[in-house]
């Protein structure tokens, strides 16, 4: 596999996780909420804050890039927990989507590779245009199953964390936790997979057409 190929692929599959701007607003939208609630001690208002933020990062994503499908998940993904939020006057329920995401996540990886279809290797067979070719090397197989693993990994942690948090509505602590575990842990997730699969990339020899 050519390096510079892989180093595209990788970038690609971040792009379509929705890339820095998407990183950025997941963010935001949790740190803005526990700021907003710390300050005012109001869950509505501390929803509405959120969702206006999210806004804005969600106008400037059309006006510059017109990727409207992203702007539209970013603040459907808001919405739905500033509804949660408000609805129960519950302010931890803001961070419930990103607690059952992170168990939903975690069952789903592992299931994909219990199958022995680790969804590392389908995105990235996907985005090379192999499908499941991959599946015909023993070494590929191990490179993915470990990528989706370092994936498992962060899903396992995040419910371990976030779930105890939730259900005993300690609201700042689980709104730090699911600021840092799930988009940026997610991409952490990325770069690890990334330098796992570079490291399979065999170097060129000096002298050595590629």
């Amino acid at each position: 596999m050519n390096f510079n190929l892989l180093t595209q692929q990788s970038l690609s599959l971040f792009s379509a996780l929705g890339g820095w701007r998407t990183l950025a607003e997941a963010i935001a939208s949790r740190a803005v909420f526990l700021v907003a609630y710390l300050i005012t001690a109001n869950v509505v208002v501390s929803a509405l804050i959120a969702v206006g933020a999210v806004c804005i990062f969600a106008v400037a994503r059309v006006w510059t890039d017109r990727k409207y499908w992203q702007a539209a998940g970013g603040l459907f993904t808001v919405g739905v927990s500033s509804f949660m939020a408000g609805s129960s006057g519950q302010a931890v329920n803001f961070y419930l989507t990103g607690v059952l995401a992170s168990i939903v996540g975690g069952a789903v990886f592992l299931a994909s590779m219990l199958v022995g279809l680790p969804l590392i290797g389908v995105a990235v067979g996907a985005a090379r245009g192999d499908r499941f070719g991959w599946r015909r090397d023993r070494a590929s197989r191990r490179r993915y199953q470990l990528c989706t693993a370092v994936f498992l990994a962060k899903f396992v942690i995040g419910a371990a964390v976030m779930v105890p948090l939730y259900l005993t509505e300690q609201v700042v602590p689980l709104g730090i936790a699911s600021t840092l575990l799930t988009m940026p842990a997610l991409a952490g997730c990325v770069y690890v997979s990334w330098r796992i699969l570079r490291a399979s990339v065999a170097p060129i020899e000096p002298g050595r057409v590629a």
